[in-house]
């Protein structure tokens, strides 16, 4: 059957070679004029850490096939159907593949560097206690309660290093950056210099001698540790303490509707600064809603369908030179055109007045879909509380749970919230499942009606909603400066989704220079002095 279809499709675009042709060539200009577009611009990516859908793939298919009307049905209607896969698809789905497992790859090489470099670390200075006693001791000197002391303070230090170690760089990802970060990448270089050095001063000054002052060796295992600590003290102030004072004022739009909001970064490099950004976008910024956006998109696109553009300046078509008839249906036609702009012109002027009433009426139309639904939530809620208080008396066997209760009120009001939701472009923001989950965790957890319809009167954030919203796992970054230098005055750089862009413009605080001006308290001071003949 794929065959068949896919045969009848090809046969069927053949028919219509000659006519797409001057359309292909025009894709192909196009794609040229934009890969040559793309090389004057650095984009990287930045890719989020994958995480797995809450439901399967065949449920996730159920849910976009939901019916839309579930406020009149209140039932799911799911369907399956046969899909045949085309080239295009093959291709989109290998390259999703090797770019996952490209990240895992990178991902797991990151730690098995991170794991290699931390082994060797804690295991050379006690390797540094134990090689002499296995090859010279015969010839090692007793120490006693110096060298016993000694041991306590090495485990001790390498236990805290350890819980600093863990602390510090063994959290969870948050994200895939592009470039390496330069400090960490330092730390890295910094330590395998560090323990090679005192590699090598150990195998020249105590391997090939044999040094017989044990003391001696566990002393210069103690400065070890002791510098391995200072190291850990060095990278806590340039991963986690340089950033934490506010240095840049950066600014985040969003490309479609204009949402912007503010916030304070620190010392950061612009890939640094992105990771944040998208921290703080996925709980700041209402979800991104494209319903909003077509209702403008449509009455632009009315208001052009009604202005008619005439040639005012050009030659009639076949016109004789001469003639006083010709020249009386040039002026007709001139005056016509000319009265035709004027009535657009017109047109435009009044634009305003229609987008003042059209806003009014949807505003009116919005509150009286509020107020319907406010009542018949509130009705839905004293219905349960009437339920909770019957069901005290039955026996614990009977009692129904809130899943159950929630679907047993849900009826009464889906159509209030279905009216609601398309009034206000938010129908596919919610579904029917994610409505009766809501519900049944505010009767489990006695909220009032007012914290039902909290997540539904206002847009939230982005997180608030269910994964296919912001379970976008990639996301690139453009900028013309190199994504590993540190934010400056004037830096601009975007953050580009398959929906939408983030514009990100960073302002360096200013110096604030504050002086001191000192009031002489007596100043302050006034003499009342009151007249006999007054009042006072």
């Amino acid at each position: 059957m794929d065959t068949e279809s896919t045969y009848s499709g090809y046969s069927y675009y053949s028919g219509r070679s000659r006519g797409s042709h001057r359309h292909g060539e025009r894709s192909r200009e196009h794609r040229k004029s934009r890969s040559k577009d793309s090389r004057s611009e650095k984009s990287v990516t930045i890719n989020t850490p994958p995480a797995e859908p809450l439901l399967g793939d065949s449920a996730l298919r159920a849910e976009q096939l939901q019916d839309d009307n579930w406020g009149e049905t209140t039932t799911a209607i799911t369907g399956t159907s046969e899909h045949s896969l085309s080239q295009e698809d093959i291709v989109r789905i290998t390259k999703d593949l090797e770019d996952s497992v490209g990240l895992d790859c990178r991902r797991y090489f990151t730690l098995t560097l991170a794991v290699i470099l931390g082994l060797l670390v804690f295991l050379t200075p006690l390797a540094f206690l134990v090689l002499p006693h296995l090859l010279w001791p015969e010839k090692l000197q007793s120490c006693g309660m110096a060298c016993e002391g000694l041991f306590i303070s090495v485990a001790f230090k390498l236990l805290i290093l350890l819980l600093a170690v863990w602390a510090l760089f063994f959290r969870p990802t948050r994200a895939s950056l592009p470039r390496v970060l330069i400090f960490r990448a330092l730390l890295a270089v910094l330590v395998l210099l560090f323990v090679g050095s005192y590699w090598l001063f150990y195998g020249v000054r105590i391997l090939d001698t044999q040094d017989e002052n044990y003391q001696g060796i566990v002393q210069y295992a103690v400065s070890l540790v002791d510098a391995l600590l200072f190291i850990h003290y060095l990278a806590v102030i340039l991963l986690e303490l340089r950033q934490l004072q506010p240095g840049f004022s950066v600014c985040v739009t969003r490309s479609t509707d204009g949402e912007t909001r503010h916030y304070n970064l620190g010392q950061l490099s612009i890939q640094r600064a992105a990771l944040a950004i998208l921290e703080h976008y996925y709980c700041d910024f209402p979800v991104h809603n494209p319903a909003l956006l077509s209702a403008s998109k449509s009455r632009a696109a009315k208001h052009l369908a009604g202005l008619k553009v005439y040639n005012v300046d050009g030659e009639l078509p076949t016109a004789p030179a001469e003639g006083p008839g010709n020249n009386a249906a040039a002026g007709m036609a001139h005056s016509q055109s000319r009265a035709m702009i004027a009535a657009a012109a017109r047109r435009r002027d009044s634009s305003h007045n229609e987008l003042y009433y059209e806003e009014a009426e949807h505003e009116r139309r919005v509150r009286k879909r509020r107020a319907r639904l406010v009542v018949a939530v509130e009705e839905a809620f004293t219905h349960i509380k009437r339920m909770q208080e019957e069901e005290q008396k039955k026996t614990p066997g009977d009692v129904m749970d809130p899943r159950e209760a929630a679907q047993a009120i849900f009826p009464s009001m889906a159509r209030a919230l279905q009216k609601y939701l398309r009034t206000t472009k938010q129908q596919h923001c919610h579904s029917m499942e994610s409505i009766q989950q809501h519900l049944a965790f505010c009767i489990t957890n006695n909220m009032t009606p007012k914290a039902f319809l909290e997540s539904y009167l206002k847009p939230g954030p982005t997180l608030q909603y269910s994964r296919n919203h912001w379970l976008s796992r990639q996301w690139t970054l453009i900028s013309e400066a190199s994504v590993t230098s540190g934010l400056k005055d004037a830096t601009v750089f975007l953050l580009k989704c398959v929906d939408f862009n983030l514009v990100v413009t960073a302002k360096k605080i200013p110096y604030i220079q504050m002086s001191e001006e000192y009031i002489d308290p007596k100043s302050h001071k006034f003499v009342l002095r009151l007249q006999s003949e007054t009042s006072v």
